[in-house]
């Protein structure tokens, strides 16, 4: 209660305004269209569902799924190519155990003193390493599918995916061992993050050398 209601509105409404500005005079109305849909998504679905579901996280990622398809669109590509859908979908599964790692090593507990729905509270710490191992290998999965909807073709970069998908797997197979401290799922929550750095830059990479 730091901040009053009437200035957290103030100030929210000033970002948005500004920001679909911004994104409308450089990129056009398409891509400011979506970065508004984003915020009425995150705002209007995501985080009311975070008072009834712990899985909110889970349609909450389709928000993470937006900013490639912005990107896109103010590039003059069309927001329903599948070369874009399949990264789009790379970031959507991406941001599910990004945010349940960073739920079990940091902000779990404030999440149950608020009161709200978390994964911590509805499962054990054995348990939710069990089903964000399942993700990151759908996030990998999602990864080395890209090259077959055509974005990139470059037999180093598509070598580069599965290189750097085994080098996740393999990083975050320590979460599923028993009684590992914290800390694990801190360096976990970091390679992942990386991970999603190092497919970027090679599909960047990919487009530049073309």
């Amino acid at each position: 209660r730091r901040l009053s209601l009437t200035a957290a509105v103030a100030v929210s409404v000033a970002c948005v305004t500004g920001g679909a500005l911004v994104t409308l005079a450089g990129s056009g109305a398409a891509a400011a269209a979506l970065g508004l849909a984003a915020v009425g998504w995150y705002n209007g679905v995501y985080t009311p569902l975070k008072r009834v579901t712990a899985f909110a996280a889970v349609p909450g990622g389709v928000v993470g799924a937006i900013p490639p398809v912005i990107g896109w669109v103010a590039g003059g590509g069309d927001p329903f190519d599948p070369r874009v859908a399949s990264v789009a979908f790379f970031f959507f599964m991406w941001q599910v155990p990004h945010f349940w790692l960073l739920l079990i090593f940091s902000c779990g507990s404030d999440y149950e003193r608020a009161g709200l729905p978390s994964l911590t509270r509805t499962f054990s710490v054995p348990q939710i390493s069990r089903i964000t191992f399942v993700w990151i290998l759908g996030t990998v999965t999602a990864s080395v599918l890209i090259p077959l909807f055509g974005l990139v073709r470059e037999p180093w970069v598509i070598a580069g995916f599965f290189a750097a998908g085994g080098w996740l797997v393999w990083r975050s197979a320590r979460i599923l061992r028993a009684g590992e401290p914290p800390r694990v799922f801190r360096y976990a929550f970091m390679n992942v993050n990386a991970y999603a750095v190092w497919v970027v830059c090679l599909l960047s990479l990919g487009g530049l050398l073309k």
